[in-house]
């Protein structure tokens, strides 16, 4: 069911405004650590019908659990249990995972829907949440958020596993921020990226360093910080 909203709407508008002023001049924004000239994110206009309640059922032991990400490779995750909610009158579930040491209580769900390589980043998007002992939850689409290889191949991400693959269309959060940068799908991405790898390989410029940048620790009010 939705949540009330209140004053929800205006502080998500400045959490968004907050947000591009971190993207924009902070030294661990992946515009300017990558070097990417910035322009504002881009987003849906706020949805409260996709602001839901939903309950956890953890699985009695967390797993081990591997993301694909867009270096065609593998995130290690440690898979705690289902998210279950309602939105567009179904029952859903999403997986919530743990990125490991150094995030304390903060999980994330890695999604995709029906707007994803079109209207959304075609790889997937984030919500994240705190861990809490009630299980019980706000999942705020309007939150969802882009992985930093959205923005530029200087970072490796998580992408969401076929379970967490949504049969609806999620209008709500960060939407794709630029038409060149929105692959249709993860395997996609891996192939557009290892195609300009090739292309700097062969006469180009040297290819930077990966790092860790799924974007996922939970992020200061306004901001979105990178694991390095």
């Amino acid at each position: 069911m939705p949540v009330p909203t209140g004053g929800w709407a205006r502080e998500l508008e400045a959490e968004r405004l907050a947000k591009d002023e971190f993207m924009a001049r902070h030294p661990e924004s992946p515009f300017v650590a990558g070097r990417v000239p910035f322009h504002p994110l881009r987003y849906f206009p706020p949805n409260p019908a996709l602001r839901v309640r939903a309950k956890l059922s953890r699985i009695p032991v967390p797993q081990e659990a591997y993301l694909r990400t867009n270096r065609d490779g593998q995130a290690v995750m440690r898979y705690l249990g289902d998210l279950n909610f309602r939105a567009d009158g179904k029952s859903l579930a999403l997986r919530l995972y743990h990125a490991g040491e150094g995030v304390g209580t903060n999980v994330f769900v890695p999604f995709r829907d029906r707007t994803s390589g079109r209207e959304s980043y075609g790889p997937g998007r984030y919500v994240t949440l705190e861990l809490n002992e009630a299980d019980d939850y706000e999942l705020d689409f309007n939150r969802a958020f882009n992985p930093y290889c959205a923005y530029t191949d200087d970072f490796e991400c998580g992408f969401p596993p076929a379970e967490n693959d949504l049969p609806i269309p999620i209008r709500a959060g960060e939407r794709a921020w630029a038409e060149e940068r929105n692959p249709r799908s993860l395997s996609s991405a891996v192939l557009e990226r290892e195609s300009k790898a090739i292309g700097r390989t062969v006469g180009g410029p040297r290819r930077a360093r990966p790092r860790s940048g799924t974007g996922a620790r939970r992020p200061t009010r306004g901001t979105s910080r990178a694991r390095r």
